[in-house]
């Protein structure tokens, strides 16, 4: 078996065979400086970027979104149970639309959060503490967005809401520190963001 094309798959001298050796010439196989090139990757490695950050806002200004409303945080928690419910459900969705107006960048579905928890506690009572958990997380977020600390802790705000029934008390709350972070801004007004 001296011929290379009737040894066996394996065997034999791939240079011989013309395997792994650059042709002379133009084409997709040649060097052009003489010699390998490194692959250069077409998007920077984190020692490129500015800072050595991998990820990072968009450059240009921050976003901007629109005013949520400030309510009343002991209406909020009373009306629910003078209007045997139904303001809670109001208020749920229209705080989740208030959320989604205010961070464009947010994906908040407010007809899914207000879905769930109407009708998911028919199923188990995990869906409706999810989406609770959620929008708590979601304040959290748009707190960070304004520029604020994140004070909001979406557990406890679920801890209040199913043990003690003041949860929508202490989510508004959170989210009125954003708006009076604007100070007198009326409800749907563009509002410039802080990241």
């Amino acid at each position: 078996m001296t011929d290379p094309s009737q040894q066996p798959y394996g065997q034999g001298d791939p240079a011989a065979q013309g395997y792994g050796v650059p042709q002379p010439g133009p084409g997709p196989h040649s060097y052009p400086n003489g010699g390998p090139q490194q692959f250069q990757p077409p998007y920077p490695q984190q020692d490129q970027v500015p800072g050595g950050a991998q990820y990072g806002p968009p450059p240009g200004p921050p976003p901007i979104g629109a005013q949520m409303k400030q309510r009343n945080i002991f209406a909020v928690w009373l009306l629910p149970f003078i209007t045997f419910g139904i303001y809670g459900l109001v208020w749920y969705y229209k705080i989740n639309d208030e959320m989604k107006q205010f961070d464009p960048r947010a994906k908040i579905n407010p007809t899914g959060s207000l879905l769930t928890v109407m009708f998911g506690g028919f199923l188990c009572l995990i869906p409706p503490l999810v989406s609770y958990y959620n929008t708590g997380q979601r304040i959290a977020d748009a707190q960070r967005a304004a520029g604020l600390p994140q004070t909001c802790a979406p557990i406890l705000g679920l801890v209040l809401n199913f043990l003690f029934g003041v949860g929508g008390l202490y989510y508004q709350a959170e989210l009125n520190k954003i708006v009076v972070h604007y100070g007198s801004v009326p409800a749907g007004s563009p509002v410039q963001l802080a990241i």
